[in-house]
């Protein structure tokens, strides 16, 4: 009896002071582990200020790389505890894939947003169009980036449709060139009108004087000429000199005395004993009608 109790014994202090030790090496583990990953992040952060990056993709790759270190600093925990780090290592995987698979929509959208970052195709504040949405943009997120449209309305879109999909930056550029047309009458000679329309422009507000405006003969239509008006401006003043624009083409023609353009249609008539025709010439192409 004494035997037993004596084997007992030494088997639950043997136990103890195994169980003992692997508890005090994992909280070794534990404190030293979380002082060097808070020194690794430390001089990771650092190092990145110092590369002049982005502060968002900053934030990206700490989280990320903090996330990994944590990881690995558990798994060393449970080594301790004899439990096995390669079946638990390929659990996690497994989980990883699982969790990919149901959050592809997410991952797509995170993985747009830091190559966003990276790429810089547009920052906050500039006017871009991208996956079907035209305006500023307010706001790069982790999953999407917030545009507020001309007409005032708050837009969110999804990181990933945004990088799949041509990014057009309007503030990119210094200046950007405004397209307009004027429609001229059939009498009016089209290089009076260009003339006047280019003496006209240079006082127009905050069109750009190099480039120089441009004003030429576009194309023509039952109406008459039709001039292409083109001054450049800054991305800022885009729609005040579109509009100033229309206003100064509709007085130049005013005070000038252009009549109004006016489509012109021909009528023939023919008659003899049996029947007549009437070529009638419309917008589309000349029709014979027969009666």
């Amino acid at each position: 009896m004494n035997v037993n109790l004596t084997a007992m014994t030494q088997t639950v202090t043997t136990t103890l002071t195994t169980v003992g030790l692997r508890l005090l090496g994992a909280i070794a583990v534990w404190i030293i582990g979380r002082r060097v990953i808070g020194i690794v992040l430390g001089v990771l952060g650092r190092a990145l200020t110092k590369q002049s990056m982005d502060p968002t993709l900053i934030r990206y790759i700490h989280s990320a790389v903090a996330a990994l270190l944590n990881v690995v600093m558990v798994i060393a925990i449970l080594g301790f505890f004899g439990v096995e780090t390669t079946s638990f290592a390929a659990l996690i995987a497994a989980a990883g894939v699982a969790i990919g698979m149901a959050w592809s929509g997410l991952l797509s959208n995170f993985a747009g947003g830091v190559f966003l970052v990276i790429l810089q195709p547009f920052k906050v504040g500039d006017f871009i169009a991208a996956a079907g949405v035209t305006g500023t943009v307010e706001e790069l997120g982790l999953f999407a980036t917030t545009v507020n449209t001309p007409d005032n309305v708050k837009t969110i879109v999804g990181n990933g449709k945004i990088f799949g999909d041509t990014i057009q930056n309007f503030s990119a550029n210094s200046y950007r060139r405004v397209d307009l047309t004027a429609q001229l009458a059939h009498d009016v000679e089209p290089e009076v009108a260009i003339a006047l329309l280019k003496s006209a422009l240079v006082g127009v507000a905050n069109v750009n004087a190099e480039p120089a405006p441009i004003v030429e003969l576009l194309t023509f239509n039952l109406s008459g000429p039709v001039l292409a008006v083109r001054p450049y401006c800054s991305n800022s003043h885009y729609w005040q000199v579109y509009f100033d624009t229309n206003r100064l083409i509709c007085d130049t023609f005013a005070h000038a005395g252009f009549p109004v353009p006016e489509q012109h249609y021909t009528v023939r008539r023919s008659e003899d004993a049996c029947s007549f025709q009437a070529l009638i010439l419309s917008q589309e192409s000349p029709r014979l009608w027969r009666y």
